[in-house]
């Protein structure tokens, strides 16, 4: 936990580490000596207190851990490069052993469409499917509501705790109860726009496939819909009215090939050839490589690197040097502040 609290340290930094020096506690001794070899000042390590104060704030709470690599971990969210070393949920853990699909669409959504959502939502549930959504206004909550009774799973922006939008409060509280609500950040996080592309990471890597009932042609939605697609996993939406500005997202999604859904079997046919994968283990990181000495690396890494995204795969080609070796000179350049990661695993020299 103090590794995974420790700021700028994120999933992948925190796999690649704990993969390099073969577990947490080690990870955490060098982490000041990787910063000040990239450049920059070792973060603020979290202290033991301040995480034995968060693991007895969850407690009361009557929450639980998930930690990548136990059993109850999501599995296909395991599969993710990003996926969170920890989560915080609280409700009816068996949830995440049956096969789920994600719902999501506009929060300002029409009427008809929240109708249509809470519908799907009811009838996948009914055939055994867990909804997965966000717990936000408009399609996200017309999904809980519709599969409430036979299982879904709301993933929050904030702390477990932290009622996000306020009118929320009784449906997530009775989700508690009743169904699973699911956390990356500590308790009392308060949501911050930051967060919410990590929540939509979690929403679509632990979801079969992801069905967009109604979406702006930039909006959250889509973004879902792209990590779902990145994760290898089926995109789904449902057509709307040219006229419609809420429409054109998910028009847009099935005009470059998302599947068309108009019924839960639409989306049942779907989904079902990746229900095998729900029930396979996966291990938590792969064995810690041999010892990299990353100094040769670092300065061609540092160089050709700059504002814009790159792959990873492309550093290695063009430095000549060996897979550990630049990817100790990204930690080192990750753990001083200098570096950001983003989608496919791509990464950009951050400005000073």
């Amino acid at each position: 936990m103090r590794l995974v609290r420790t700021p700028g340290i994120g999933p992948v930094t925190f796999r690649q580490l704990v993969s390099r020096f073969g577990g947490a506690q080690a990870a955490l001794a060098a982490v000041p000596e990787l910063a000040r070899r990239g450049g920059g000042k070792a973060p603020a390590i979290c202290t033991r207190e301040t995480a034995e104060r968060e693991i007895a704030r969850v407690e009361k709470l009557g929450a639980r851990y998930l930690v990548l690599g136990q059993g109850l971990y999501p599995r296909l969210l395991a599969e993710l490069e990003d996926a969170p070393p920890l989560l915080v949920a609280k409700g009816n853990i068996n949830l995440l052993d049956r096969q789920a699909v994600a719902i999501v669409g506009a929060r300002n959504a029409s009427a008809s469409a929240c109708r249509f959502a809470r519908g799907l939502a009811h009838g996948l549930s009914e055939d055994g499917m867990v909804v997965v959504s966000g717990l936000a206004r408009g399609i996200d909550t017309a999904a809980h509501d519709g599969a409430l009774d036979n299982g879904t799973v709301g993933v929050v922006a904030g702390g477990i705790d932290v009622f996000y939008p306020p009118e929320n409060e009784d449906r997530q509280s009775a989700m508690f109860e009743r169904a699973l609500v699911i956390a990356e950040m500590p308790p009392g996080t308060e949501p911050r726009a930051r967060h919410f592309p990590y929540r939509n990471r979690i929403i679509a890597g632990m979801s079969a496939g992801t069905v967009v009932v109604e979406a702006a042609p930039r909006s959250g939605s889509l973004i879902t819909a792209r990590l779902a697609a990145e994760a290898g996993r089926e995109v789904m939406a449902v057509p709307g009215s040219p006229l419609d500005p809420r429409a054109r997202g998910c028009n847009q999604l099935i005009r470059d090939g998302a599947t068309l859904v108009q019924d839960a079997a639409d989306v049942l046919e779907a989904v079902r050839p990746l229900q095998s994968r729900v029930h396979m283990t996966r291990s938590t990181f792969s064995p810690a490589p041999d010892p990299v000495n990353g100094d040769d690396a670092f300065r061609d890494v540092e160089d050709l690197l700059g504002p814009s995204p790159v792959p990873v795969d492309e550093l290695i080609r063009l430095s000549g040097a060996t897979s550990g070796a630049v990817q100790m000179a990204l930690l080192e350049l990750d753990l001083a502040g200098r570096l950001d990661r983003h989608a496919g695993n791509q990464v950009s020299l951050r400005a000073a």
